[in-house]
């Protein structure tokens, strides 16, 4: 799927996708223990652990991209 200017997709809701999206986003940036970010890293891993083939950002959907990058807009 593709927004208006048709060059980014537009996300679609998918429990899986946003999930992976947001602990590999929070892997990326976290500012340290205290931050926000890793606090929902912990949160997160309460309930997802990625397999051993997942490498991040790479192995997220095209759908889960579309959600980490726009993640990226707003914490990153």
């Amino acid at each position: 799927m593709a927004n208006n200017d048709g060059l980014l997709p537009t996300p679609y809701w998918d429990r899986v996708d946003i999930v992976e999206a947001h602990y590999w986003h929070a892997i990326a940036w976290h500012g340290g223990q205290w931050s926000e970010l890793y606090a929902k890293l912990c949160r997160i891993s309460r309930y997802y652990t990625p397999g051993l083939m997942h490498r991040g950002y790479e192995s997220l959907t095209e759908n889960g991209k579309a959600i980490y990058d726009q993640l990226g807009d707003y914490h990153g």
